[in-house]
């Protein structure tokens, strides 16, 4: 009967070990790249051919697993609410080796769709996102760099019309 006991005590010591092992947190993202990011920033600059000005505020969220960007313009419609008004998520994918950003902003008219995600590319201080359409052809881009000696970002937007980049925005992050 001890015996009985001890074998069940010891598989049940095994299902909880194996249980917590996969809910265990995932280990924080440490990219100094991004924690330059992090912060409040002025947002200038021209997009869809219009001079705008935002206030972006980012920060590390969810057990410093990604970056959580919110962006919103300073100019308002009809009802005083924001023009333009976004939440991006930035992290990291270690299967793939690359950056993902989750954009969601009020211009998309709801919903989820394969093209909220882009995925990204680390050159130096830079990295480079692409959005692409359900055919996987590469519908649109945001490169963010980094300028250490102005500490200050760029961000360029690009629409790709038949594989060729299309300025939709340039923009700088100041503080």
């Amino acid at each position: 009967m001890i015996r009985h006991a001890l074998v069940a005590l010891f598989a049940l010591g095994l299902a909880a070990g194996s249980a917590a092992a996969q809910t265990a947190p995932p280990t924080p993202l440490s990219d100094p790249l991004l924690d330059r990011l992090a912060g409040t920033w002025v947002l200038r600059g021209t997009l869809q051919g219009k001079q705008t000005t935002h206030v972006v505020a980012s920060e590390w969220v969810l057990g410093h697993q990604y970056v959580r960007i919110l962006e919103r313009s300073r100019e308002t419609d009809a009802k005083g609410q924001p023009q333009y008004d976004a939440v991006v998520l930035i992290g990291w994918d270690a299967k793939a080796k690359e950056y993902q950003c989750l954009w969601l902003d009020n211009t998309a008219g709801g919903g989820l769709t394969p093209q909220s995600l882009g995925r990204g590319t680390r050159d130096g201080d830079a990295i480079r996102f692409s959005w692409k359409e359900p055919d996987g052809t590469v519908s649109f881009t945001n490169t963010f760099a980094y300028d250490k000696a102005a500490n200050a970002w760029t961000w360029a937007l690009d629409n790709i019309v038949k594989g060729k980049p299309v300025p939709f925005g340039r923009v700088t992050l100041t503080r």
